[in-house]
């Protein structure tokens, strides 16, 4: 496997929750899944992992790595630091869509941050 493929397959295995989903290429091709239904899009979820491990493999933004692996360290857990860091990472998107700008990377790593120093 190409090492994102790896990886993905790392955090699939945390979300049995979404076996299903990633298991039926037809389902998964064919499902839509809307914010109102209350169910989280697995694949979105997936992605955002992803793009957190990524975002600390070349600590892009710079800061991210470290932000990221002081939240685990005080969560005992990556696993519950990427869920924190992806409330952030969400929010920063969002922000900037709504208001027609880059996305804030410094505010995305105070958040981050502010996550790790929180109880």
């Amino acid at each position: 496997m190409e090492a994102i493929e790896t990886i993905a397959a790392q955090w699939m295995d945390e979300h049995p929750e979404y076996h299903s989903d990633f298991a039926d290429v037809e389902k998964a091709l064919s499902a839509v899944y809307e914010g109102s239904e209350g169910r989280t899009n697995p694949f979105l979820h997936l992605s955002m992992h992803l793009s957190i491990s990524e975002q600390c493999s070349i600590d892009q933004p710079r800061g991210i790595r470290q932000a990221v692996e002081l939240l685990t360290h005080k969560r005992n857990s990556l696993h519950q630091a990427h869920h924190e860091a992806m409330e952030c990472l969400g929010t920063m998107l969002w922000e900037s869509q709504r208001a027609g700008r880059p996305p804030d990377g410094d505010a995305y790593i105070v958040c981050v941050q502010r996550h790790a120093t929180r109880d």
